[in-house]
């Protein structure tokens, strides 16, 4: 029993009433102005994650560590992928940033490039996070076997 505007009637129907109020046709709510009540912060509040992992290294210290690893993390943005396929860092610690090229060509490459890094780098990561930069070579075969081993020319009598 619908009238022609689609309400239910509201008799003593208990479902005609439920019908009603679902379809609409209920109690209309106050309309509050959309804002809330200022919410104060206490610190025992769920925080995002970025913005406590970002007060915890601003806390202990570690900035310049966090810089050094955008360096690692962002070499191949900072040099371009060509040299960043041919030279990796190594390491970072305390400023210095040393990098390893896969072949001496490249590592001599490198030292020619060595202003021209330093300013991506400081453009990246801010200017003075890195204060030096060392650059190694491949690194030869190492002919030292197990814990022990004795001083001397090594196998030498295999070349010639």
């Amino acid at each position: 029993m619908t009238s022609e505007r689609g309400e239910v009637p509201a008799g003593g129907d208990a479902a005609a009433k439920a019908l009603n109020r679902a379809i609409g046709g209920g109690k209309q709510r106050s309309k509050s102005s959309g804002k809330r009540p200022a919410r104060t912060s206490d610190s025992r509040d769920p925080q995002p994650l970025g913005d406590a992992v970002s007060e915890l290294i601003t806390n202990r210290g570690w900035t310049r560590e966090r810089a050094g690893a955008q360096v690692t993390a962002l070499w191949p943005e900072i040099v371009g992928e060509d040299l960043a396929s041919h030279v990796q860092p190594e390491s970072f610690v305390d400023g210095v940033l040393t990098l390893r090229a896969e072949s001496t060509t490249w590592a001599t490459q490198v030292r020619y490039l060595l202003p021209t890094l330093r300013t991506a780098i400081d453009t990246a990561v801010g200017s003075g996070v890195v204060t030096d930069i060392r650059i190694q070579g491949p690194q030869g075969p190492s002919w030292k076997a197990g814990a022990r081993h004795v001083k001397g020319r090594g196998p030498r009598d295999t070349y010639g």
